[in-house]
């Protein structure tokens, strides 16, 4: 009876645990248990290290976030009536325009400030 009582235990677990992946970064319970490790190791400040992690992994899913609306924003531009959540047109921006997460601008583009074109090249005399 035990045996089928811990497969069942066994098949629930794996069943919860079989989700699709998320591509935000962690939040606060990942960067706390980052930084309580982090304060136990500096002179057993793990509640500090804790709440500082906490306080780090809010704010680096938050600009994460911020970015992503922001992409979905300017495919919204690009695609006016496309449907679907702000993740999922991120994520169509990251493609069409080989950006990654993180980043607005394709690292191998132009070194130009956003909204202005690069300078033309030389035009050689005849």
């Amino acid at each position: 009876m035990k045996k089928y009582l811990m497969l069942a235990a066994a098949a629930g677990l794996l069943a919860t645990s079989i989700t699709t992946a998320d591509a935000e970064p962690g939040g606060c319970l990942k960067y706390g248990a980052a930084g309580a490790v982090g304060g136990h190791v500096a002179n057993h400040h793990g509640v500090l290290g804790a709440m500082g992690g906490c306080v780090t992994g809010m704010y680096v899913r938050h600009r994460y976030r911020k970015e992503a609306r922001a992409k979905a924003a300017l495919y919204d531009k690009e695609h006016p009536g496309a449907k679907g959540s702000y993740e999922e047109k991120a994520t169509a921006y990251d493609v069409e325009h080989s950006t990654t997460p993180g980043q607005m601008t394709n690292p191998g583009a132009s070194s130009a400030a956003p909204g202005t074109s690069p300078a033309p090249a030389a035009q050689p005399q005849q």
